[in-house]
C-alpha cells in the first residue's frame, strides 16, 4: 500500500493565502511532490508565504504540473527577535550555498552577496541572474525544512566597496534606540562578542577565502563596523559566518 505524503511537508507559494483557493505550485515544488515524495490526489500538505501557513489537499495531478485548495490557514511565527543581515563575501564551491541554507535555518533576516578583492568567484551579468535565482531557490527549500514562514530577502550580488559607500549612516540619537552591531568578521580582531552590548539589529560582513583586503577592511571600520574574533583559531568563510550567526542567537536570539 502507498503510503501517503507525510502531513508536515511544507511548501513555499510566492502569492497571497486565502482558505479555499486553488493554486498551482512552482515547477521546483511540484516536481518535488509528484516525482520524488510520490504524492497523489488527496495527500494533505502544508503551504506557506509571508508569516503565514496553510494545511492544502492536492487537488490535482497532470503533466502540467501540481493543483492544491488550501483548507485552514494561521499566521505562524517562527522568526528569531535577531534582526540579522549576513553580508557574505561570495565564496567557491558549494559553500556559498551551505552558508546560506544554515544562514536561513539560524533565522538569518536577508543576505547581501559580495564580491571583494580576494573573491575567488566572478559572475559576468547572466550568470549572476542565474546565481542568483538559484540562491533564492536555496532559502525556500531551507525555510520548507526548517519551519520558517518567511524567506529572507537575497539581494544581487555587489561589489564590497559599492555596498559600503552606500550604507546609511547609523542611527544613535532616537530616544530608546539601542543601536545597530555592524560586525567585520576578523581573525585578527582583539574584540570578542561577549565584550558588546545587545543591539537594536545587526550587520555580520563576513569575507571570502583569503579574506578581506586591508583597503576593505579599513573601509568596513570607516563605517562603524567592529571587528570581531571568534576565538583563536582561524575559520573558514563558511564556518565563521554561521559560527557568528550561532554565537548571536545563543546572546540575543531565541536559542
Amino acid at each position: 500500500m502507498r503510503r501517503a505524503v507525510p502531513q508536515y511537508t511544507r511548501i513555499y507559494a510566492p502569492c497571497a493565502l486565502t482558505p479555499g483557493a486553488l493554486l498551482s505550485l512552482r515547477d521546483t515544488a511540484a516536481h518535488h511532490l509528484s516525482r520524488v515524495l510520490r504524492a497523489t490526489v488527496g495527500d494533505h500538505v502544508i503551504v506557506f508565504n509571508d508569516g503565514v501557513e496553510f494545511s492544502a489537499v492536492i487537488a490535482r495531478i497532470d503533466k502540467h504540473g501540481v493543483t492544491v485548495k488550501l483548507e485552514t490557514g494561521s499566521a505562524v511565527d517562527r522568526e528569531s527577535p535577531l534582526i540579522c543581515v549576513l553580508a557574505q563575501a561570495i565564496s567557491s564551491g558549494e559553500r556559498m550555498d551551505v552558508t546560506l541554507q544554515k544562514a536561513a535555518e539560524l533565522g538569518v533576516r536577508a543576505v547581501q552577496p559580495l564580491y571583494s578583492e580576494r573573491s575567488i568567484v566572478r559572475l559576468d551579468a547572466a550568470r549572476a541572474v542565474k546565481r542568483l535565482e538559484h540562491w533564492r531557490e536555496v532559502m525556500i527549500s531551507a525555510c520548507e525544512q526548517c519551519g520558517r514562514n518567511i524567506v529572507p530577502a537575497v539581494a544581487a550580488p555587489r561589489p564590497v566597496i559599492e555596498w559600503l559607500t552606500g550604507l546609511p549612516a547609523q542611527r544613535t540619537a532616537e530616544v530608546g534606540y539601542k543601536g545597530e552591531l555592524r560586525i567585520l568578521m576578523s581573525p585578527h580582531a582583539g574584540q570578542r562578542l561577549a565584550d558588546l552590548a545587545q543591539p537594536a539589529d545587526t550587520i555580520l560582513l563576513a569575507g571570502p577565502e583569503g579574506g578581506f583586503s586591508e583597503a576593505e577592511a579599513a573601509l568596513a571600520q570607516a563605517h562603524g563596523f567592529i571587528a570581531l574574533k571568534l576565538g583563536p583559531r582561524v575559520l573558514r568563510t563558511e564556518t565563521a559566518a554561521l559560527a557568528a550567526l550561532a554565537a548571536l542567537n545563543t546572546r540575543w536570539g531565541d536559542f
